[in-house]
């Protein structure tokens, strides 16, 4: 059993940055794949970025070159640097860990354990 705790969320202006963190405790994740999902109101849920601890990383077109997905293994943590904000990144977002090979790391069908989520707010 994972447990997944995320922070770091809050309001902030269009251009400025935000880190999110999403702390991971009840098993190691270095045998998962950790990966960010955002949900806008009335929206589906979609893949942010994700990083499997085999070095890969990776990104939504929308974020690549905005946002930089890390991790830290002896603390259990994984990051989220969120610069250059726009408005159309308003969303709920969560963090998600996937066993490695579950699947496709951009589908949320491939990750068994969820936060609660935190609210990012970006204001024109």
């Amino acid at each position: 059993q994972v447990q997944l705790v995320e922070s770091g969320g809050g309001l902030v202006q269009a251009g400025g940055s935000l880190r999110l963190s999403c702390a991971a405790s009840g098993r190691s994740f270095s045998s998962y794949t950790m990966g960010w999902f955002r949900q806008a109101p009335g929206k589906e849920r979609v893949f942010v970025a994700a990083i499997s601890w085999g070095g890969n990383i990776y990104y939504a077109d929308s974020v690549k070159g905005r946002f930089t997905i890390s991790g830290d293994n002896a603390k259990n943590t994984v990051y989220l640097q969120m610069d250059s904000l726009k408005p159309e990144d308003t969303a709920i977002y969560s963090c998600a860990a996937a066993p490695l090979g579950s699947g496709a790391f951009y589908s949320s069908a491939s990750y068994n354990y969820w936060g609660q989520g935190t609210q990012v707010t970006v204001s024109s």
